[in-house]
């Protein structure tokens, strides 16, 4: 079996203020409020999302089963 690669990711800055894309990328993480935690399985589509918002959170990375 393969193992996934989680992500654990943290809203460190508030979207106020910024574009609406920026910010429909925050709720579409499932971030809804400041120092909110969320794990999410790594993929291509949720490392974009990341790359395009990174200057408002922190991720790392865990190794799932």
């Amino acid at each position: 079996m393969s193992k996934k690669t989680i992500l654990s990711i943290t809203l460190i800055r508030s979207p106020a203020g910024r574009k609406p894309a920026a910010r429909a990328t925050v709720k579409g993480l499932g971030l809804t409020r400041m120092h909110q935690t969320v794990e999410r399985e790594a993929t291509v589509q949720l490392l974009g999302m990341v790359n395009a918002i990174q200057d408002m959170l922190r991720v790392e990375e865990k190794r799932g089963e």
